[in-house]
């Protein structure tokens, strides 16, 4: 009997082990929240059918047009109900209003016979199909033609769904600006990973760059700067004019861009501080009145928006009206970071401010300018997120907070019962160097971030109890680009951190496994390859 007993506990074991194993070599990053692997694969081929559920015929185009330049196949798209999979078909099945409370949840069969996706919203049927897209080889990425070639998917079974709500990756296109085709290559690249939120930081000291048809000064003249530091040496100026903006009809194309791809993009118009570039257009709304001149130095300014100013309130609240019309995002973010407040503590208007409020010091009057922008969001049916300074004297009733100065701004926050974004330098900071050796790698801000590190990341604190926990609402990384000028650089710094990211916002923590995501790395990178996507190798040095 005992002997039979430790017999079957080593088959058992064994089978456990069989199946880690498998699950291990499953090429999908993120990785998925249940895995069962199955028998065979289903091969597309010339005759393979595409059938939608009524409502989801877009997404059944987007695969078969996904599918299309590698393969040559013109796959066949129809709209039905049906109660019977066809043989050799996907099949994207949306159930709607069925008790799936999660729309970005989905539910993965692939058996030899066919490819069914399931899911409440169109959003699981999208990350479905990116799973999909995983598992077949990274040649469907090609864009010619690949003759001779098998098609093939795993038969396994997946069901999933997102750890975090917001999955974000941020770009700064003030300090360098960068073309509307490498923004949507950049979503591109987000949605393949399942990452949701797009944070586009738009306004800065050394360059506005969103078009506001009211302030026609903010695309003539806050747009541009005389020359920019020279990256190899900060403390050298290249000497260039340099300056553009996105148009707002740009703005529409990004945002519904994104959109087809269920991504949000959420834009900063900074406040009150980093704003010298619209104080250069605009000199009534700073403390001093000026002369302004959009920085053309990194780090911060001690001009600021004049809190005491009542023309700074109508300013902004008329660039956020036109914003408002091109973001449809419910979440607006407002900066906040880094504000001095020197010119407050020198000027009768902030003074008088303070005195008028009782508000006891300058940190004060910072609150009180984000309440006041708050509220009048709030009043459009928006939220604000501001980084985590804007807790500095007293943090505005609804404000959800980015915690990025280490994760202590995100205790205090998810301890008032507000949402937080973690986002902390430490580990989200993808302008940092990927190498301890300098000498191998572009100019960066300083700092070491490698991948493993960025992998190790779990933005819920141990400090925080149950219900606190709750208030965390996500991840994100941020690409600032004082130092990153081209696109090449933009990629190379992103790119491969933002998979590891991936699997932090998405993966369950104890499913998390960074030696299965470097043995999918390797045929990810390929497809990076095949999609003309720059990256740093982590398995060369």
């Amino acid at each position: 009997m005992k002997t039979t007993i430790n017999f079957l506990v080593l088959l058992l074991v064994s089978i456990f082990c069989i199946c880690s194993t498998l699950n291990a070599d499953l090429n999908v990053i993120p990785h998925p929240q249940s895995v069962t692997e199955g028998k065979g694969f289903f091969n597309i081929n010339e005759t393979t059918s595409i059938v939608a559920t009524p409502g989801a015929e877009m997404l059944a185009k987007y695969l078969a047009e996904l599918i299309r330049p590698a393969t040559g196949y013109k796959l066949s798209v129809r709209s039905n109900n049906i109660e019977v999979m066809p043989q050799n078909s996907i099949y994207l099945q949306l159930y709607r209003n069925k008790g799936r409370n999660n729309p970005e949840a989905y539910t993965l069969k692939v058996t030899p016979e066919s490819i069914l996706i399931i899911a409440s919203d169109l959003q699981g049927i999208f990350y479905g199909i990116q799973t999909v897209r995983q598992l077949l080889p990274a040649e469907i990425e090609s864009k010619q033609k690949i003759e001779n070639f098998r098609w093939s998917v795993p038969s396994v079974e997946i069901k999933d769904f997102p750890r975090f709500q917001w999955r974000g990756m941020h770009l700064d296109v003030c300090r360098h600006m960068f073309p509307v085709e490498f923004i949507k290559q950049y979503i591109d690249v987000m949605a393949m990973y399942k990452l949701n939120t797009f944070h586009w930081h738009l306004t800065e000291d050394q360059g506005w760059r969103i078009e506001i048809k009211k302030y026609p000064k903010l695309a003539e003249i806050a747009s541009k700067r005389d020359s920019t530091p020279i990256p190899a040496d900060r403390s050298k100026s290249d000497g260039k004019p340099y300056g553009g903006y996105y148009t707002q009809e740009q703005v529409k194309e990004i945002v519904a861009y994104a959109a087809d791809r269920f991504i949000t993009v959420v834009p900063e118009i900074e406040m009150p501080g980093h704003s010298v570039a619209a104080l250069t257009a605009y000199p009534e709304l700073g403390c001093t009145g000026g002369p302004y001149k959009v920085r053309t130095t990194w780090g911060v300014e001690e001009d600021v928006y004049c809190a005491g100013n009542e023309q700074t309130f109508e300013f902004l609240e008329n660039v956020m009206n036109e914003v408002l019309e091109l973001f449809p995002s419910r979440v607006i973010h407002i900066g906040g970071d880094e504000c001095p407040k020197t010119r407050w503590h020198e000027c009768p208007k902030c003074q008088k401010r303070m005195k008028d409020n009782n508000l006891p010091d300058e940190h004060a009057l910072q609150s009180y300018f984000i309440t006041r922008m708050e509220k009048y969001l709030n009043s459009k049916g928006r939220v604000i997120i501001g980084w985590d300074e804007i807790l500095e004297g007293g943090l505005a009733p609804n404000a959800m907070v980015m915690s990025w100065r280490g994760t202590e701004g995100g205790l205090a926050a998810a301890r008032q019962n507000h949402y937080v974004v973690m986002s902390p330098n430490s580990h989200c900071y993808f302008d940092h160097y990927q190498s301890k050796d300098q000498s191998k790698e572009p100019p960066a801000i300083g700092g070491f971030l490698p991948l493993d590190k960025v992998y190790s990341y779990n933005p819920v604190p141990d400090e925080l109890t149950a219900k606190q926990r709750k208030y965390i609402k996500g991840v994100q990384a941020n690409l600032w680009t004082e130092y990153i000028p081209t696109v090449e650089q933009a990629q190379y710094m992103a790119y491969p951190r933002e998979l590891a990211l991936a699997e932090v916002a998405w993966t369950a923590e104890n499913l998390k496994s960074y030696q299965r995501f470097l043995n999918t790395l390797k045929t990810e990178l390929k497809r990076l390859d095949l999609l003309k996507v720059n990256y740093r190798n982590p398995f060369e040095n």
